[in-house]
């Protein structure tokens, strides 16, 4: 698995071989470099854990967001001290999904996920209120996001 920020070094914070890669769905993207079962835990969403609040002030106006809120008032900004799993991009039709426990968001294959696919999930309810395009391509595709 490669480190985001200094390529060929390896990250740590994924159960799983991954790689982060240019992306035919949004900016760059994490890429499974094995076959993963599904039901395995991937890894965890890593970021600096703020207020609520405050992660919808820094989400106001950018284009890339990189958040998800705990339900309990906190939210986890993963743009800050975040791990590779801040590249798993949104998909109508995701091979993961999220499990919060806590302050901590955990990463999980939603079905068995090829080598070299692309891990998505559905983000839900985003920052964006439905106006921004979604590139998923997928045929169930909700066309924003």
């Amino acid at each position: 698995m490669n480190n985001p920020k200094n390529p060929g070094r390896t990250a740590l914070a994924s159960r799983v071989a991954v790689e982060v890669r240019r992306s035919p769905i949004d900016g760059r993207g994490l890429f499974a470099q094995a076959p993963i079962p599904e039901r395995k835990k991937l890894g965890e969403l890593t970021g600096e854990v703020i207020s609520e609040r405050e992660a919808r002030r820094r989400a106001k106006d950018k284009r890339r967001i990189v958040m998800v809120e705990l339900g309990n008032g906190k939210a986890i900004d993963g743009s800050r001290r975040g791990n590779e799993f801040q590249y798993v991009n949104h998909s109508c039709s995701p091979n993961t999904f999220i499990r919060i426990l806590g302050n901590r968001v955990e990463i999980y294959a939603l079905r068995s996920i090829r080598r070299g696919e692309e891990l998505t999930c559905d983000y839900g309810e985003t920052q964006h209120d439905g106006a921004r395009r979604c590139r998923c391509a997928s045929q169930n595709c909700r066309r924003f996001i």
